[in-house]
């Protein structure tokens, strides 16, 4: 099953320089551990250091925001697409 991961700018340079990658994943977390075996600089982006979702990344799983649906555990169906949007602050 793939699943379609699209990454903004700032961190495609993490995963040398793809916009769009395509993951076999049945879980948001299976999908973060797939990426952190091919990327290991985007691991770092993604997950802290105990391995949960950074704060202040937001994953969205067909549109929805994944803390709102299970987190890490989220369920990925085949063909779902997956947005990481970092949060972003300012003044």
């Amino acid at each position: 099953m793939a699943v379609t991961v699209r990454l903004p700018s700032v961190l495609r340079t993490a995963a040398d320089g793809h916009a769009e990658l395509k993951v076999p994943a049945a879980t948001l977390g299976q999908l973060l551990d797939e990426l952190g075996r091919r990327h290991p600089a985007l691991e770092r982006r993604l997950r802290d250091e105990r391995g949960a979702l950074r704060r202040y990344v937001n994953f969205y799983v067909d549109g929805e925001e994944c803390r709102g649906l299970a987190g890490a555990e989220t369920p990925l169906t085949d063909g779902a697409e997956v947005d990481v949007i970092p949060s972003i602050a300012g003044g």
